[in-house]
């Protein structure tokens, strides 16, 4: 028996408004809702199941590192600068708070967007070589 974690199966997300964030995610994001009661909505998307999980107010994924810089604590990958720019567009045009596609000095390109209740997220234009071989995905 391998003793290894193999992958993230499930990540939760705070939202105040589980039917509101879910139409969101659904349409702006192109999520399949896959179960939703009053308290919380799976969600499958980007090969992970998102729980939207109802939560006191002002409460989000984000954090502060030690600068004071506040962090997001999932990034999303595409395939390449194209799909990024693409994405980016995309994102732009459905009105989701976005910001400008950034050189963070390593390689690839990335740029973040926020949910409705303000949980920050990153696009990076990376796709992981390991998925690229398992899913067959060429540049």
């Amino acid at each position: 028996m391998n003793k290894k974690l193999l992958r993230v199966g499930t990540t939760y997300i705070p939202v105040s408004n589980v039917e509101l964030s879910s139409e969101w995610y659904v349409n702006k994001l192109g999520a399949e809702l896959s179960y939703k009661d009053k308290d919380k909505a799976i969600l499958n998307f980007a090969n992970q199941s998102i729980f939207l999980v109802k939560s006191k107010e002002n409460q989000s994924s984000n954090f502060y590192d030690i600068y004071g810089v506040e962090r997001f604590s999932i990034t999303f990958e595409v395939n390449g600068i194209n799909a990024l720019e693409a994405i980016h567009r995309d994102f732009s045009d459905k009105q989701i708070r976005v910001g400008a596609i950034e050189n963070r000095r390593h390689s690839g390109r990335n740029f973040i967007f926020f949910d409705l209740d303000g949980n920050k997220f990153d696009v990076w234009s990376e796709l992981s070589p390991i998925f690229k071989e398992k899913y067959l995905i060429s540049q």
